[in-house]
């Protein structure tokens, strides 16, 4: 894999926690425009999540070769990553059924209010604070997340357990990001992305299990090995959020990344596609523009890097 993306973030920097946010934001970008070609192409969203729990394997087996093959096995090291990688790959497993039960137009918007469990949980257990000028990017996001992904048409109801199982959803990604914020005080983020890659290689069987065998899947270039490129920009991406969270604050990179990497989607998508979007989400994408420059530009003091870990 390439590693230029790993190498510029984690150049030196006065705030390397922005680097690698942006890193992530740029990564999430692109997979999310290009993410819609495998299903275009034949190859179902369960087989998508097997081949990104597999394209989690090459990032994860870089940096620990990078770091000397140090891998932290203590109790805590495992049961930190292991929570991650679980909650962050058990959410995308019940998105699946969620979609076939409920609309997609009111379960997007509520599981992208996720980063509302990550800053209340960061506010008030790790006593995370920012200025005034990133509080505002904070809710502006925030405001702009549902916004980006509410479209309306039809759709199944499915009664209220798709609205429960959304919840489930967005609880499971916020305390996903919280954790790794957590976990980053005390084990290596080598270590962290590592038990990350294995809880989603756990799941793998599930989604193997739910794949509708009876339709044909595409296991050629435009199938499977396309979908493994695109998939390896979200697990690069997941990499660098990592090392995000373990400079900076959660307050700030859970709203940050959640707000920017749509944005930088739809505007792959106006160039290359000519896909306008509707004015909803055009505010939604102005907001979270906003959001976006706040808070990059906020002048919050810097907390100290992380002492070398053992």
């Amino acid at each position: 894999m390439s590693t230029s993306v790993i190498d510029a973030a984690a150049a030196p920097s006065r705030r390397p926690w922005l680097a690698f946010a942006l890193a992530t934001v740029a990564l999430w970008g692109v997979w999310g425009a290009l993410s819609p070609l495998s299903s275009q192409h034949g190859f179902p969203d369960t087989l998508v999540y097997c081949v990104w729990a597999l394209t989690m394997i090459p990032p994860a087996l870089y940096i620990l070769w990078r770091s000397g093959w140090v891998l932290e096995r203590s109790p805590r090291a495992v049961i930190y990553g292991l929570t991650i990688g679980l909650l962050g790959a058990g959410g995308q497993m019940l998105l699946f059924h969620t979609l076939t039960i409920g609309p997609a137009y009111f379960v997007f918007p509520i599981i992208a209010l996720s980063p509302v469990v990550t800053i209340a949980l960061s506010f008030l257990l790790l006593r995370e604070r920012t200025g005034w000028t990133g509080t505002l990017g904070i809710a502006l996001a925030l405001l702009a997340l549902p916004m980006m992904d509410l479209a309306f048409g039809g759709g199944t109801s499915g009664g209220l357990g798709w609205f429960l199982q959304s919840l489930l959803i967005m609880l499971a990604w916020g305390l996903q990001a919280y954790f790794m914020r957590l976990a980053n005080n005390t084990v290596r983020a080598e270590s962290i992305f590592f038990y990350m890659t294995l809880g989603a290689l756990l799941l793998a069987p599930a989604a193997l299990a739910m794949t509708d065998w009876t339709q044909p899947v595409n296991m050629g270039l435009d199938g499977l090995w396309m979908t493994a490129a695109i998939q390896l920009l979200n697990a690069v991406g997941a990499l660098t959020l990592v090392y995000a969270f373990r400079y900076g604050k959660a307050i700030v990179i859970a709203p940050l990344t959640n707000a920017g990497a749509p944005l930088v989607t739809a505007v792959l998508a106006l160039l290359f596609a000519s896909v306008v979007p509707g004015p909803l989400k055009m505010v939604g994408l102005v907001l979270a523009l906003i959001a976006s420059l706040l808070l990059v530009l906020e002048p919050e003091p810097e907390r100290d890097s992380p002492a070398p870990l053992p």
